[in-house]
């Protein structure tokens, strides 16, 4: 049985334009997209977020229930529930416009979950990032943590402070997720194998870097892998990121990720065929528990 995870951090309206197309909105938020794929995946999981009493504030919450996803109340803090537009290009890749405002609501409980899991906006835009920071600050070891950056620069900004906070959340972390763009964005002069490198040696435990279409490497202290799963069909790449990091949310809150490689590659291959499912859907639209297990039961041995 799955321990509880509490996610924490951001949850908004994706609005998706593409040309020729009218625009469309679907429920975004990486951390709000992990909370998703972790409840369509069987996870038992809360969410704290910030969001509005508006007619999208509702949507959202309305979307994420539908799919198991606790709201805790306390996320209703927002004037105006807070939106990204995504400008999809020819190729399917997507590039954001921020109307953002994040804050936590008092009080930050863990309550019942055994598993954290925090990232994106919400670990770096004020006022919230410091009520997640002292949170995590208090609970040091008594949950397992998952960290994904999921870095934002037009919002960021200062890529100093941005590599501090994301090695301080990583030194305590189990597992941390960073696409080769977060990667590169953060140390543009250090090769993918350092940078896994580097972060195994500041503390974290498991660190995966995805790659697109190209899969993922992931790492250990023991153990280095490469997996990937190809893209048949790809509508977008929104909630690619978010799908793969749900996925290996889910084996920590199950049992944990071993170090060695065979147990690397697991979780690997089912992160990467689940966040194959998604990019074949428009929008965050995660698959299910079932949906993952028919995927790589088509597709067993395609590393």
């Amino acid at each position: 049985m799955a321990d509880r995870v509490l996610v924490i951090g951001e949850a908004l309206i994706d609005v998706v334009e593409r040309e020729g197309r009218v625009p469309e909105e679907h429920v975004g938020g990486s951390p709000a997209n992990v909370a998703l794929g972790l409840g369509r995946l069987g996870v038992a999981v809360r969410l704290r977020t910030a969001i509005a009493r508006d007619e999208r504030g509702r949507r959202i919450h309305d979307h994420l229930a539908a799919s198991g996803v606790e709201v805790e109340p306390e996320s209703f803090v927002l004037d105006r529930t807070s939106s990204a537009v995504a400008r999809i290009s020819r190729e399917g890749d997507a590039r954001y416009e921020f109307d953002i405002e994040w804050r936590i609501g008092e009080p930050l409980e863990l309550g019942d979950a055994h598993v954290v899991h925090v990232g994106s906006i919400g670990c770096f835009v004020e006022p919230g990032a410091t009520s997640v920071f002292d949170a995590l600050r208090a609970w040091g070891g008594r949950v397992r943590l998952t960290f994904d950056p999921n870095i934002r620069p037009s919002l960021i900004g200062d890529r100093d402070a941005a590599i501090r906070t994301t090695e301080e959340i990583a030194s305590a972390s189990d597992l941390v997720k960073l696409s080769r763009e977060d990667a590169e964005w953060l140390y543009p002069d250090a090769g993918l194998d350092d940078i896994l490198d580097h972060f195994l040696a500041t503390g974290s435990r498991v660190v995966a870097v995805t790659l697109g279409g190209e899969g993922a490497l992931i790492a250990s202290d023991t153990a280095r892998v490469r997996v990937a799963h190809p893209v048949e069909r790809l509508e977008d790449s929104v909630g690619a990121g978010d799908t793969f990091m749900a996925a290996m949310v889910a084996t920590v809150a199950d049992s944990g990720v071993g170090p060695d490689a065979e147990a690397l590659t697991t979780v690997g291959r089912r992160a990467a065929a689940a966040a194959a499912i998604t990019v074949s859907r428009a929008g965050a639209d995660l698959p299910t528990r079932e949906e993952v297990e028919r995927e790589l039961a088509r597709r067993p041995s395609e590393d």
